[in-house]
C-alpha cells in the first residue's frame, strides 16, 4: 500500500504503521510533532518501509489537511490508503470543569475529524477509489455515564463512516470503521482497565487484516462486538444504575 496516516506516532495507530513498514508498505506519517514524526519515522524505515516521509498535520488545524494530503500523494508517487487515528479524549469531570474543553474535544474528534476525512476521501475518489480507516470507538455505540461528549462524537464518527461506505463502495472507495473498545494505549494510561482490555499490537494485526479484506464495521478486540450487543440490549433503568 500507499498510505498516509493522521495519528501514528502513538498508540493503536502506530502499531498499525509498524506492521506496514514490515511487510513493506510506503508511509506518509502526518502529525503535529516534528519530533515525534522524525523518531517514528527512523523506525519505520528500519521495520522495512521502502519509503517513509513525515508531514506536518495538526488535527486543531483544518486548514492544513489538504495541503497535507496532496504532498503525501507527491512524496509517495500516489496514495491508496489513508487511516484516521488521531483523537482527543477528557474525563467526564475534566470536561465538567472546563468548557472549552469539552468543546475542543467535540470539535477535535467529530468536525475536524470528519474534514480530514472529507479531503481523504476526495482525492482517492479522484484516484479511482481506495482506502479510508477510520478509527471510532465502541464508546458510540451506547450512552453511558462515563462517556458524554466523547461517546456522542464517536457515534457521529460512525455514523458518518458507515454512511460514506454505503455511498462510495460502488465507487470504489471502501471505508474501514474500527470500533476499539479499552485498549491500553498513553491515552488510557490512568484509568482502570475493564475485563477484555487489548494491546496495540493485536488490535493493529486486527485492523490490518480489516483494511486488505475490506471489511466495513471490524470491533477490536473482537470480543467487543458481543460485549457491545449485550450492553446495547440493556433497558435505560438499568444502564442508570450502573457505574460503567
Amino acid at each position: 500500500m500507499k498510505v498516509a496516516f493522521l495519528g501514528a506516532t502513538g498508540g493503536m495507530g502506530r502499531s498499525l504503521a509498524r506492521l506496514c513498514a514490515q511487510r513493506g508498505d510506503a508511509i506518509a506519517l502526518l502529525g503535529r510533532d516534528p519530533e515525534a514524526l522524525a523518531r517514528s519515522a527512523a523506525d519505520l524505515r528500519v521495520l522495512g518501509a521502502p519509503r517513509v516521509v513525515g508531514l506536518a498535520c495538526d488535527l486543531a488545524n483544518p486548514a492544513g489537511f489538504a495541503p497535507a494530503l496532496d504532498a503525501a500523494v507527491t512524496a509517495l508517487g500516489g496514495l491508496d490508503t489513508v487511516v484516521l487515528s488521531a483523537a482527543d479524549c477528557a474525563r467526564p469531570a475534566d470536561l465538567d470543569a472546563d468548557p472549552a474543553r469539552g468543546a475542543r474535544l467535540a470539535a477535535l474528534n467529530f468536525t475536524h475529524s470528519i474534514a480530514f476525512l472529507e479531503a481523504a476521501r476526495a482525492r482517492l475518489l479522484a484516484r479511482g477509489g481506495g482506502t479510508l480507516c477510520v478509527f471510532s470507538s465502541v464508546a458510540g455505540d451506547r450512552a453511558r455515564k462515563a462517556t458524554g461528549i466523547y461517546g456522542a462524537t464517536k457515534a457521529g464518527l460512525s455514523h458518518y463512516a458507515e454512511s460514506l461506505d454505503l455511498r462510495d463502495r460502488p465507487r470504489g472507495l471502501r471505508v474501514v470503521l474500527v470500533k476499539p473498545g479499552f485498549v491500553r494505549t498513553a491515552m488510557t494510561a490512568d484509568l482502570p482497565a475493564p475485563p477484555f482490555a487489548g494491546e496495540p499490537d493485536a488490535v493493529a494485526r486486527r485492523v490490518l487484516t480489516a483494511i486488505d479484506r475490506g471489511w466495513p464495521v471490524v470491533y477490536a478486540p473482537p470480543i467487543w462486538r458481543l460485549v457491545m450487543l449485550a450492553i446495547r440490549a440493556l433497558p435505560r433503568s438499568v444502564m442508570r444504575r450502573t457505574e460503567f
